[in-house]
């Protein structure tokens, strides 16, 4: 059995047992099997050549020498404990070492080497958890060590997150007070690393020798940019798509100087149509002489014809420019628009009234309620509950007074012979009353003059509105004008007292001559497919219907140009997007009137590095797949241009209603002069009010300071508020004239008609 592992020979030997050769002040004694070390110490009674050897370490071998070893590894260690332990020849030995050693040093004790200087952590745990001998320390002192051992272990853990955590809040609170330093995390942790945006944090051991500081350059944030957009390139495939698009785009132009020839031949027609009928602005009285102010109040009614559609509206005004509508919309059956008779849509008319009145106001509804002539009352009327109620008949009509309108022709898909010729406020009141209904048809209501009377009630001023316009899928204005410059004949009755009357100008049949308004090849070829060819030449000019289809006709000549490029590609290196234009035979750009305005909007406001929001809009609506930048520029161009002569055109009509009205120089307004718009080329396309105050700039007369003065302001629901603001100015002026002479007068109107279903005073009685 092997009792020696390895002996080292030792430059110094001396006796381990003899205390006296060698004095050892202190040292860790490591009481294990075969193996005792000892961190030795020189004193004045050591060998000077001792020195140079303190930290070497003494091993009592099973034998009882001693041998001087360089620090054993603890495998060797382990190994001496194994081997000594085998060995029972040793176990007196070791207990006459250990005795020896206790009336040294103390049983277990943990003696510095030198002053000042701390016992080996690695001697004092095998000197403690290893011994086995009478000198090991007693099993709770050691659970109890172990356990100081662990909670100190878990305490330098525990400061080692929270300064980690520290550290971390620290960082944060610096990136957000400093988002602009230069600052890396990794400069709080390693001064070796030096990081770019394109080099590896990389973490070095310190020299071994010291060497010269070298000047670091500072760190710097990884900032990115988030997303890369190169400039869009897009190789044309000829220049001739460039030239012909400037081309195009001037030939729409519509300059300053066309500006002020057109506000001046705007005011001369204005002026004929006052004079006389058959101009070719009609100038159309309606019987309105007064406009709301705000402080109107009450609850009034409305409904509107328009087309394919009729609404009935109620209205609170509140007196404070505000108020509350509640409407219901019905569709008008197919049949009814083609009827036989008249009475067949007049009397489905009424009928949905009363479902209103029966729904939305029961309070003020009885089913048998009569109007009926009294003297008990000033107005005529005992009943007190009964609705004015505004017209809006959205169909060409000769009007005779607010509330008398003879039908000149069907539009918009209706065509009933029989009603042609009759006035149609008699022909819904005729209904109205058939049905006992407390409601009785004031007034009949332009859209325009609507869109006036909404504006001036909810202006901000204090005069009102003095222009009421639509730009829209038509456009047309009303517009508050003086009694003395109204040189035609008046047929009907109207109050002289404010000496005004709104005028409905139907301004769309604007210089239907074409002396001033533009006129390009895509406007002759317009105007010839329409089915009113050479009318209307304003309105085809200006209005979101015809808009689309100039565009169309003006693409549609571009494509079948051979030289211009335009959405045509010979290979993908052509093409941006690395792909060949192609257009769908089934696309809307082939079919007429298949270009809606709304793209001319889309195509605005788009304003993205490649138009890829307009690109997608020619892909998902028109059918033209992967189109070019190129493609798309030509595009945005064109419609662009179309767009800024619809707006400057609209100046035109704006500018020649405010200087006709002279409010720019009467002294005694010392407010905007306000204007009230309606329709989706004002709301919706982009930058179409700034383009008109650009024109009315240039405007002799207006300039720079009077198109400050001028304040555009959308005016929603004409034919609704409008209308039960209407309803209201002619109930103000039932007032001056007696109900009864009124009832006569509509009585008398429906026998020329040729209506009996007005009952009498004795069937009223009877039917009560």
């Amino acid at each position: 059995m092997i009792s020696r592992i390895r002996e080292v020979p030792l430059p110094l030997p001396m006796q381990a047992d003899d205390a006296s050769s060698a004095s050892f002040t202190g040292g860790a004694v490591l009481d294990m099997p075969g193996v005792t070390r000892r961190r030795r110490s020189v004193n004045s009674s050591t060998a000077p050549d001792l020195a140079a050897h303190e930290a070497g370490v003494y091993v009592r071998d099973s034998a009882g020498d001693s041998r001087y070893h360089h620090g054993p590894s603890r495998v060797e260690s382990n190994l001496n404990c194994c081997t000594e332990a085998s060995n029972p020849n040793n176990s007196k030995s070791r207990s006459k070492e250990k005795e020896a050693r206790k009336t040294q040093t103390g049983a277990g004790a943990d003696i510095p080497s030198s002053p000042g200087s701390p016992p080996s952590p690695r001697a004092t745990i095998f000197s403690r958890f290893r011994s086995t001998g009478p000198s090991a320390v007693s099993k709770s002192q050691a659970k109890r060590e172990w356990s100081q051992s662990c909670r100190g272990v878990l305490t330098s853990l525990i400061r080692v997150l929270s300064s980690s955590v520290a550290f971390l809040a620290v960082v944060f609170v610096l990136r957000a007070l400093l988002p602009d330093s230069a600052l890396h995390y990794s400069s709080f942790l390693s001064r070796q690393s030096t990081l770019t945006p394109t080099t590896k944090a990389t973490f070095s051991p310190p020299a071994l020798s010291q060497q010269a500081p070298q000047p670091q350059p500072p760190a710097v944030c990884e900032i990115h940019p988030p997303f890369p957009t190169p400039a869009p390139v897009s190789s044309p495939l000829t220049m001739a798509l460039e030239t012909q698009t400037k081309t195009v785009v001037g030939q729409f132009d519509y300059s300053d100087e066309d500006v002020n020839k057109g506000v001046v031949e705007f005011l001369r027609q204005m002026a004929e149509g006052l004079e006389k009928d058959g101009a070719s602005m009609s100038q159309i009285p309606t019987y309105v002489t007064a406009v709301p102010n705000g402080t109107e109040k009450g609850l009034y009614m409305a409904v509107d014809l328009g087309g394919t559609n009729f609404r009935v509206c109620s209205i609170q005004l509140n007196g404070d420019t505000t108020f509350r509508l509640t409407y219901t919309k019905v569709a008008i059956p197919r049949e009814l628009m083609v009827a036989k008779t008249a009475e067949e849509l007049f009397a489905f008319l009424a009928k949905q009234v009363e479902i209103f009145l029966r729904t939305h106001h029961g309070e003020h509804f009885e089913a048998h309620i009569r109007r009926r002539m009294t003297m008990s009352s000033p107005e005529g009327f005992k009943d007190e509950n009964v609705f004015r109620l505004g017209f809006t008949f959205s169909f060409p009509v000769q009007q005779l007074g607010i509330n008398k309108g003879t039908l000149i022709r069907w539009t918009k898909g209706f065509d009933i012979p029989d009603a042609v010729g009759k006035d149609v406020c008699a022909l819904l009141q005729t209904e109205i009353d058939k049905l006992h209904l407390p409601v009785k048809v004031a007034a009949l209501v332009n859209d325009t003059v609507g869109t006036l009377m909404a504006r001036s009630y909810s202006s901000p001023g204090k005069s009102g509105a003095i222009l009421g316009a639509i730009f829209g899928t038509g456009t047309n204005g009303a517009y508050v004008e003086k009694l003395s410059n109204i040189k035609k004949p008046l047929a009907g009755e109207y109050d002289k007292s404010t000496g005004e009357m709104v005028i409905n100008t139907e301004w769309g049949s604007f210089d239907n001559q074409l002396k001033v308004l533009p006129n390009t090849p895509w406007d002759v070829q317009l105007d010839l497919a329409t089915p009113n060819p050479g009318i209307q030449m304003y309105e085809k000019r200006v209005s979101g219907m015809y808009l689309g289809e100039i565009l169309r006709l003006t693409v549609i000549d571009l494509l079948k140009n051979p030289d211009v490029a335009l959405f045509k590609d010979d290979n993908s290196s052509y093409n941006d997007w690395k792909s060949t234009t192609n257009i769908a035979e089934h696309s809307p750009i082939y079919k007429q009137w298949g270009l809606d305005t709304s793209v001319l909007s889309v195509a605005a406001a788009d304003s993205t590095p490649e138009l890829s929001i307009l690109r997608q809009e020619l892909e998902s609506n028109l059918h033209i797949y992967a189109p070019s930048l190129e493609d798309a520029q030509a595009f945005k161009a064109i419609a662009g241009a179309i767009g800024r002569r619809a707006a400057r055109l609209s100046a035109v009509a704006i500018a020649a209603i405010v200087l006709q009205t002279g409010k720019l120089t009467d002294p005694e307004l010392d407010e905007p002069i306000d204007i009230g718009v309606d329709g989706s080329l004002v709301e919706h396309y982009p930058y179409f009010r700034d383009m008109i105050y650009e024109a009315l700039r240039a405007i002799k007369g207006i300039g720079e300071e009077g198109a400050k003065r001028i304040r555009i302001g959308i005016a929603k629901d004409g034919s609704g508020v409008g209308a039960a603001l209407i309803a209201l100015v002619a109930a103000r002026m039932e007032k001056s004239t007696s109900t009864a002479d009124f009832i006569s007068d509509l009585r008398l109107n429906a026998k020329k008609t040729d209506l009996t279903a007005v009952p009498e005073d004795s069937e009223l009685a009877a039917g009560e």
